[in-house]
């Protein structure tokens, strides 16, 4: 049955739906070897999948674990993933946004693996955060508050951590229809309704042209809908950061900051568009009426929103303009990456982050600023990383 698959998929012969399930099956059972499983998901890498074929395995990878469902609580559920950029806490903004506007937000999330910390390790900076509640006190939250934003635990899409790290060590991570499955699996297990996604593009994103990320969210959009849940995509610029502060806390700061109605107005603007709910959705956020609604997420995960944030005692180094001319380019890429630096993110998936270091801008595209004006404010810890982080800044900013 094995050579069957692998012949199959080797000469891109459609698969079935059943002989799908069967595979994934065997992956989660250990019934196929890591080099089998490696040389299927190497055959797919060049020779695709057709769009049944990837809803088909989409559920496989779904259904190879536990899945959540929310009996006794009125919808509808709704949850967004962001395929990642730097600055981007959209989702610290989102979930109690959409629960104050009485729809229910069961958001699971992960950690980073690159340049800057994921959702998790940005929430883990508010001290008692916990991430790994467990599905019975998920219901609780969901009931209570609205929302919730917690980890994935190891019996949820189980299929996904072992082929995601296959992809990895065989160079095959960069195949929309496995990119695809991997991102469905892990949302489509939360029992939702609707999904909303962002597709970065850009520098800073892991799709760097605006034609990788369609092709991407097209197939995002395709698939999930196949799958039965109401998906929908909107590309957006990761050409330059998201937001002024890059770092977990100091994105924990600026979410916070834009649900009191104080935050920047790109972050605003992009929580408004991906909630769909326009104005009424900016209301809500000017008026500082989701902020409770965090505090409340907070604490029903152990957190305590009144206590500083993890990562004090930062020393700053503050990066000013070399000349006067207008900011035409604050490049994402170098400053996510001069953010990893300072500890910001991690490199392997066993490493700590730190949660203080990071950068805070003075300064983005179209901005005016003079000689000797500051662009960079760098939290740093005992100069670690410091002299890269500023050679990278440097390298980001083109002023004319």
């Amino acid at each position: 049955m094995i050579q069957e698959w692998l012949q199959a998929r080797r000469a891109g012969e459609e698969q079935s739906e059943k002989a799908l399930q069967a595979f994934v099956m065997a992956v989660v059972q250990g019934s196929i070897t890591r080099a089998q499983a490696a040389a299927w998901l190497a055959f797919v890498y060049f020779q695709g999948m057709r769009p049944a074929e990837t809803v088909a395995f989409t559920r496989a990878m779904t259904e190879s674990g536990e899945t959540l469902s929310w009996p006794g609580i009125d919808g509808p559920f709704i949850d967004k993933h962001s395929t990642g950029g730097v600055g981007d806490k959209v989702s610290l903004v989102l979930a109690p946004l959409w629960a104050e506007l009485g729809l229910r937000v069961p958001m699971l999330s992960g950690r980073g693996l690159g340049m800057t910390g994921g959702t998790l390790d940005k929430l883990e900076a508010i001290h008692g955060y916990q991430t790994d509640l467990q599905p019975q006190r998920l219901h609780e939250l969901l009931s209570e508050v609205g929302c919730f934003i917690n980890g994935q635990t190891a019996r949820i899409a189980p299929a996904d951590r072992i082929l995601y790290a296959l992809r990895d060590e065989t160079c095959t991570v960069e195949s929309i229809p496995l990119i695809t499955a991997s991102i469905l699996s892990k949302k489509l297990v939360e029992g939702i309704d609707r999904l909303v996604l962002d597709v970065k593009w850009g520098s800073g994103a892991f799709m760097k042209t605006r034609d990788d990320a369609q092709s991407l969210a097209d197939s995002l959009v395709t698939v999930g809908n196949g799958a039965g849940v109401e998906t929908t995509a909107h590309l957006t610029d990761m050409t330059q950061p998201l937001g002024l502060k890059i770092g977990n806390a100091l994105e924990v700061e600026e979410a916070e900051d834009c649900l009191r109605g104080e935050g920047p107005e790109d972050l605003t603007e992009l929580c408004v568009l991906l909630s769909g709910e326009g104005d009424r959705a900016r209301e809500v956020l000017r008026s500082g009426a989701a902020l409770p609604r965090w505090h409340a997420m907070v604490r029903a995960h152990g957190g305590d929103p009144d206590r500083p944030l993890k990562g004090e005692g930062c020393d700053e180094q503050v990066v000013l303009a070399s000349t006067s001319g207008e900011v035409t380019e604050c490049d994402a890429g170098e400053l996510g990456w001069a953010a990893h630096r300072l500890g910001a993110g991690r490199t392997h998936a066993d490493e700590a982050v730190h949660f203080g270091v990071g950068l805070i801008l003075h300064a983005k595209r179209g901005d005016h600023v003079q000689q000797g004006q500051p662009l960079v404010t760098i939290r740093h810890t005992s100069c670690q990383g410091l002299d890269e982080a500023q050679s990278r800044v440097a390298q980001a900013f083109r002023l004319q």
